[in-house]
């Protein structure tokens, strides 16, 4: 089956059609590094690690690209006496990294920082001038600015009319000729720090903040590639700007544009100004990483979710399930000659990851494929499980379930120590009862649940968990 993905520019779910066979330039528009990461930014960065996941699952070549936004207003803004806006964007950069890792989110194929493709910028914007669509503030200023009434495609992707949209706010509006018009070059300004300022055909100054994706996709995708991704947030401005003054200095740019559905806490969204924001130090200390994947993961990518304190419990009680069955079937089935069973992606769940990324219909799949296994297991019919082993195995791995860091999963070595440790006490356990001495067998049985394992009894075995 093709993958279908819902494409923003035609407002359809349209077939996937790579411009090189086989295959994916992706690019996806990552944090401004202004402030510690939030539950949004790691939504929209799963987002499109399943995304990635699943297109390399399809057999695709998949080029992912995910920039970092280290120069804007914001990052400015953050600064302060003793931390200068460079400082800043790197530490926080590097709490974005960590949070993606936690995740078990894939490092990008490259990861361009704004402030490494500045001459890229330069000559984007000497095209764009050259074509007429952008123009040089006449206040030597030493702004330049996208002419939006140049472009009569400028809206397309929101659907707007010029005459319909909110003035651009990322600059004054006094030397520009229409309101609208948007920020490529920022003049330097007496009140912002000589780091923060790069020569320029037009005077000293930094980039706008549209530009700096546009410039970055470019060099590292080339003119035109697949996929542009972000959040929903982003498709106006920052996405109708960057497809404007892309196209109208000639590149094709992204075929398909995809965005992700936003976050909200208790039914509000999420806001500085609300003071509800939910970090993701906080999250990630309060739930296990996969728990927290798998969470953020569940709920189809285009939707908005909701946070609240017990949003979580669901999910942790699902993956448990996950990872008893994952457990107790590798225990049946280690050591026989159905340990090493091979599977293929079920049908049914790579179809409906192939509509659009249906994660919920895949996990469907995953759990009923849990629910045959753990049927196979206690009708001791060790082929089922172990077919059903492998194909929720290969399920968990496409969904990166098992890629969260910080987490027990079945084939750790703390699992597999523990695992070695309770298996030798049910030996001992079973000697005993062959050996008509129930007192010792109930003993270790009670010294176990002491320790939070449960014992669970079938005609030919003895399976054991964890009491969560």
């Amino acid at each position: 089956m093709t993958v279908r993905l819902y494409d923003s520019l035609q407002a359809a779910v349209v077939d996937l059609e790579p411009r090189v066979e086989g295959r994916i330039g992706m690019y996806v528009c990552g944090p401004t590094v202004q402030s510690a990461p939030h539950i949004g930014h790691l939504r929209s960065a799963l987002v499109y690690d399943l995304w990635r996941r699943w297109l390399t699952a399809r057999g695709y070549d998949v080029t992912f690209v995910r920039n970092v936004t280290d120069i804007d207003d914001k990052v400015l803004a953050s600064a302060t006496e003793h931390e200068p806006w460079f400082a800043v964007a790197y530490r926080v950069e590097l709490e974005f990294t960590a949070a993606y890792r936690a995740l078990g989110i894939l490092p990008p194929t490259y990861e361009p920082r704004a402030t490494a493709s500045i001459p890229q910028m330069h000559a984007l914007i000497e095209r764009l001038i050259a074509a007429g669509h952008a123009y040089a503030a006449p206040d030597a200023s030493g702004d330049v600015y996208f002419d939006v009434r140049s472009w009569s495609r400028y809206g397309e992707l929101t659907r707007q009319s010029p005459d319909d949209m909110a003035e651009a706010g990322d600059a004054p509006a006094r030397a520009k000729r229409d309101a609208r018009d948007f920020a490529l070059w920022k003049g330097a300004k007496a009140d912002e720090p000589a780091t923060a300022q790069w020569e320029s055909p037009w005077g000293a100054g930094r980039p706008g903040w549209h530009i700096e994706c546009s410039a970055m996709a470019a060099r590292y995708l080339g003119p035109a590639f697949d996929i542009h991704g972000g959040g929903l947030d982003l498709r106006f401005p920052h996405h109708e700007n960057e497809l404007a003054q892309s196209a109208a200095a000639g590149d094709a740019f992204a075929r398909h544009w995809v965005h992700n559905g936003l976050v909200n806490v208790g039914g509000q969204k999420m806001s500085k100004s609300l003071g509800n924001s939910v970090f993701a130090a906080d999250l990630l200390a309060s739930h296990r990483p996969a728990v927290v994947r798998y969470w953020l993961g569940s709920a189809h990518y285009r939707s908005t979710i909701d946070y609240t304190p017990g949003s979580l419990d669901e999910a942790q009680a699902a993956l448990e399930r996950i990872e008893g069955f994952l457990a107790r079937a590798m225990r049946r089935v280690a050591g026989t000659r159905f340990a090493e069973i091979e599977a293929d992606l079920p049908g049914e769940f790579a179809a409906a990851m192939d509509d659009d990324l249906a994660v919920p219909q895949a996990l469907a799949v995953l759990h009923d494929r849990v629910r045959s296994g753990n049927a196979a297991l206690d009708a001791d019919d060790p082929a089922a499980a172990a077919q059903a082993r492998a194909e929720v195995a290969l399920m968990v791995s496409v969904l990166g379930f098992d890629a969260a860091e910080g987490d027990a999963r079945p084939d750790d070595p703390a699992r597999r120590a523990l695992a070695t440790l309770v298996d030798r006490l049910i030996g001992e356990r079973r000697a005993a009862r062959d050996a008509r001495d129930f007192a010792a067998a109930d003993r270790i049985r009670d010294d176990l649940a002491a320790a939070g394992i449960v014992l669970e009894d079938s005609p030919t075995a003895t399976d054991w968990s964890i009491d969560g």
